[in-house]
């Protein structure tokens, strides 16, 4: 029975000793070799997009799995701050292995054993090690943004200035779903689990990246640095320190005989009993991560803490736009030096934020025909602006971008002068309506080809109302013609971003503003 076999495990466990030795930190000749196998979540429909960034930033080819939405390439242990910094993805994990055709026993209790035997055949030690190193950088990290703010507030005080910030808005709308081993081991499971981290964002100053450069190569070369090890470390007062874990289980298939909770459960106990962890759902150190997905079978650590997607935005509204799919969108469109880029419906500003951090040298025009989002924008653009001047070597004077409130029918911008329109249009579920696009989406596109350069301009436009959308597009079909569809999947929606090039037809004129 269960009880049986978990209590034979508790007799023939490992002693300490052993997993310290298999946890211990890498040698400087063993560090300045150690590569990682690097696996990160994507918005799903732009696989291709972050293969294309990683293989541009970081010389790696990137192979993309079966599973939608996650990407893995191969890195040298020291480039993981350029890791950090890439745009296009949400969550990353270090993969401990994976298994292409996992053959799954037809019966439940079979089947979660041989996950339970699986724990001890992992090969966990450099896995372990580009974690410890990983933290180790999360945490000089974190001292210099707490140096910077500091060095900061001492300014303030000396300039007289005294203001204070509010406090930034949260978004606590996605939560997970949890469950408790009756044997004492927590796990947590659920079908889009996203994990947490504060890591550097790609707009570092160089000194800064230097910086996490040289702290990657002196922890490997010193085999150590981190303050929380994956063996077992001393406290003040000379007792050992036990690490605290979570095992979280995406699972994706219906010929599977058991659930995501009892997979989590059955190989977290298995965890506990090698590492001799303390199991803990919601201050835990290590996230040890199980990806089922068919027969494909996944284990990996994570390396984040929050998801890389909410790095731009601070004051939020009814349908903010994540940072990495907005990413997608720009990049798509493959924006050029001196091109204006405008975002008519721009929301709480996550499009043209993104645009101004990434690509600095396009001007960036953003608009609403909502006074509330209109500000919740520039106090995002003000956040930045911030974020920026908190930088020690940082000598940007501002960002490319400007914000106004427009109505999108009638926009106060000359005839052909735009190169690019990225933007996310009403879905008519949390602002507008079905029967509202059909007479908006016409009147938008006809509006922003009045804008855009014929021939050349483009327009990327993302938007869940597919069959308004389509019904609009074969309407404006003489300024307009449709280069390629992506299908992501927002918030739960089966949504499409669309690719449109501007055709050499003059659009209808209105009057000028000028």
């Amino acid at each position: 029975c269960r009880a049986e076999l978990l209590a034979r495990r508790r007799c023939h466990r490992p002693p300490l000793g052993m997993a310290e030795a298999e946890l211990a930190p890498a040698s400087a000749e063993e560090g300045a070799e150690l590569t990682a196998l690097i696996g990160a979540t994507v918005p799903t429909g732009f696989e291709l997009t972050a293969a294309a960034e990683v293989q541009e930033k970081l010389g790696s080819t990137s192979s993309i799995s079966r599973d939608r939405g996650k990407i893995y390439f191969e890195v040298p242990a020291q480039s993981l701050p350029q890791v950090h910094r890439l745009r296009s993805v949400d969550n990353l994990f270090v993969v401990v292995q994976e298994f292409k055709d996992y053959q799954f026993k037809e019966n439940k209790e079979d089947a979660l054993k041989d996950l339970e035997d699986l724990v001890e055949k992992l090969h966990w030690t450099d896995p372990l090690k580009i974690w410890e190193l990983n933290n180790s950088l999360k945490k000089k990290k974190t001292k210099r943004k707490k140096h910077n703010l500091q060095s900061t507030a001492s300014k303030e005080k000396l300039n007289g200035s005294g203001e204070e910030e509010g406090t930034d808005q949260k978004d606590t709308s996605k939560q997970e779903n949890c469950a408790q081993n009756t044997a004492g081991v927590e796990v947590a499971s659920s079908q889009d689990t996203e994990t947490i981290q504060e890591v550097a964002s790609r707009n570092d100053d160089d000194e800064e990246e230097d910086n996490e450069q040289t702290d990657a190569k002196d922890d490997l070369q010193m085999g150590s640095g981190s303050e929380t090890k994956a063996g077992d470390s001393e406290t003040s007062e000379g007792e050992a320190k036990v690490l605290k874990f979570r095992v979280t289980c995406n699972r994706a298939g219906d010929k599977h005989c058991f659930t995501s909770n009892e997979a989590a459960r059955d190989f977290g106990g298995a965890v506990q009993e090698r590492f001799q962890w303390k199991a803990d759902m919601t201050n835990f150190d290590v996230e040890v991560l199980l990806n089922i997905h068919n027969n494909e079978v996944v284990v990996g650590i994570a390396l984040t803490e929050e998801s890389l997607h909410r790095r731009n935005i601070t004051h939020f509204g009814p349908t903010t736009l994540r940072s990495t799919l907005a990413y997608g969108m720009l990049r798509l469109c493959d924006p050029q030096p001196t091109d204006i880029i405008v975002d008519p419906m721009c929301g709480t500003g996550a499009i043209p934020i993104e645009g101004a951090t990434e690509w600095p040298s396009c001007y960036h025009i953003a608009g609403d025909n909502n006074p509330q989002a209109v500000k919740r924008a520039a106090n995002n653009i003000g956040s930045l602006l911030k974020k920026n001047e908190n930088k020690e070597s940082s000598t940007s004077s501002g960002v490319p971008l400007d914000i106004i409130q427009w109505d999108i029918c009638n926009l106060p911008l000359r005839t052909g002068s735009v190169d690019i329109i990225v933007s996310d249009m009403p879905f008519g579920k949390r602002i507008g309506s079905k029967k509202k696009n059909w007479d908006l989406y016409p009147s938008c596109l006809m509006e922003m080809g009045r804008i855009c350069t014929p021939g050349t301009g483009r327009a990327v436009l993302l938007t869940q109302d597919k069959k308004c959308f389509g019904k609009a597009l074969s309407r404006m079909g003489h300024i307009w013609r449709k280069s390629q569809t992506v299908w992501v999947n927002v918030g739960g929606l089966h949504a499409a971003v669309y690719l449109l090039k501007r055709t050499w037809e003059r659009a209808e004129e209105k009057r000028s503003f000028w």
